[in-house]
This record gives C-alpha cells, sequence and structure tokens, in this order.
C-alpha cells in the first residue's frame, strides 16, 4: 500500500516532511490564510475609513476654540459624510438623542440643520 501524497492547500504542490503539514512553505500559509480572511478585514477597513472621514469632516466644521456649531445636511453631504455610520449615541437628560463619530457628535435639529458638538474628555 502506496502512502498518499498530500497537496499543499494553498499552491496545489506535493507536500514533504511531517504528515500533519498542510503547506509547502511559510509563504503559501501566509498567503492562504490572508485570502480567507480577506473578506471580511477590508469591511471592517471600509467602514473604520468612513467613520475616520466623519469624525474628521465634524472636526472641521467646529471653528478653532469653539466647542460647538451649526450646519446643514448638505453641507455634511457635500463634504461626504454618512449618517449610517456612528460609533455610539449620547441621550442629555432633556432627551435629546446625539449620534458621535468617536469624539465629535451632532444633533439633529429643526429642519435640515444639525448641531455639531466636541466630546468632553473623560
Amino acid at each position: 500500500m502506496s502512502p498518499e501524497i498530500k497537496t499543499c492547500l494553498n499552491c496545489g504542490k506535493p507536500i514533504v516532511g511531517r504528515v500533519d503539514k498542510k503547506f509547502c512553505d511559510d509563504q503559501c500559509r501566509n498567503t492562504f490564510n490572508n485570502q480567507q480572511s480577506a473578506a471580511s478585514n477590508n469591511l471592517i477597513r471600509n467602514i473604520n475609513h468612513a467613520l475616520k472621514k466623519n469624525r474628521n469632516i465634524l472636526e472641521a466644521l467646529i471653528p478653532e476654540g469653539d466647542e460647538l456649531t451649526k450646519t446643514t445636511r448638505d453641507r455634511l453631504l457635500r463634504a461626504g459624510f454618512q449618517f449610517k455610520y456612528f460609533t455610539h449615541l449620547y441621550q442629555n437628560k432633556k432627551g435629546n438623542l446625539y449620534h458621535y463619530c468617536y469624539d465629535f457628535g451632532y444633533l439633529a435639529l429643526e429642519g435640515d440643520w444639525f448641531l455639531v458638538v466636541k466630546g468632553k474628555e473623560i
């Protein structure tokens, strides 16, 4: 009975060495594992990019030395703001719901106006 010849899971070349080896070398092992997690890593990377962009847009709207400002929905959208991405919510004692992108947040006001605020350091 001849022994079964194992092949590399990545490139298909015959494997020489231990019986439990799955890859012919480290490069094939790394390539295989990177391909397995590429889709989920790309999704996470894209969401993190959108969150950082939203934060930078909010930060740029607040004048130097101020803690808050008002802006319109149109201005946010023109800057590339994506409302579906935010890191957390905060509801104050009055019941107002703020959406935050890290340390900068916004509150929907009447019409298409928004109050943009810089969060307090904890």
